[in-house]
């Protein structure tokens, strides 16, 4: 059964240091044991020895020194940038593709870096969940009723999802507050007309991911 979690709201990004160089993507479980206090999903998902205790930033890209990434938000009245960097995203075909991924105080954006086109803005009055599995993996599934949902994975999930949960709270005027669901299995609409499921197994030396289509 999907587990629901609150998580906590994360430090200040003008009061921490730069985090240790960032991790490449990797789908590898973590042996190590952790214990309550140490875990902001609450012991619900596994996490590796790297991301325990991994400082904030918000801005991995310098956002303000990319012109074209400044104009998206200006043409949007956006100036906050809560969170930006480079993760994976998963088409609809299933390939991966490397994207800029940024989340400012009204929405989500989601930029092709080879030819610096935006791809999608996702306001985030339109985000109702976001799904996780249980295991040591990258993987996180935002989950956009009214249009279609997007697969991610990204080093950076703990603070991306912390994020989006503390943004939309913060937005809402009638106490909605973002679930956060941990399953090994769950579905996702790949498409506006196409609903894929992602399961994950745990195996010897790492995380087993399977993409079914429904």
């Amino acid at each position: 059964m999907p587990r629901r979690v609150q998580i906590q709201a994360p430090p200040k990004y003008d009061d921490v240091p730069d985090p240790e160089p960032e991790e490449p993507v990797r789908f590898k479980s973590s042996n190590s044991n952790v214990s309550d206090d140490q875990e902001p999903f609450m012991g619900v998902k596994v996490r590796r020895k790297a991301s325990l205790h991994r400082d904030y930033k918000g801005d991995y890209l310098d956002v303000p020194s990319h012109d074209f990434l400044m104009k998206i938000l200006h043409k949007h009245g956006d100036d906050e940038v809560l969170f930006a960097d480079r993760v994976l995203k998963f088409t609809g075909s299933g390939k991966m593709k490397r994207c800029v991924l940024m989340i400012t105080d009204r929405a989500i954006y989601v930029v092709d870096p080879e030819v610096d086109v935006l791809k999608r803005r996702i306001a985030l009055a339109l985000v109702e969940r976001v799904c996780l599995s249980e295991l040591s993996d990258n993987f996180f599934a935002v989950t956009i009723p009214s249009e279609f949902d997007m697969l991610m994975a990204s080093a950076r999930k703990t603070e991306i999802v912390t994020v989006l949960v503390e943004s939309t709270k913060s937005k809402s005027a009638s106490g909605f507050e973002l679930d956060v669901v941990f399953s090994n299995r769950f579905e996702y609409n790949a498409a506006s007309d196409l609903v894929k499921e992602v399961q994950f197994e745990e195996v010897e030396g790492g995380v087993k991911t399977r993409f079914l289509r429904k």
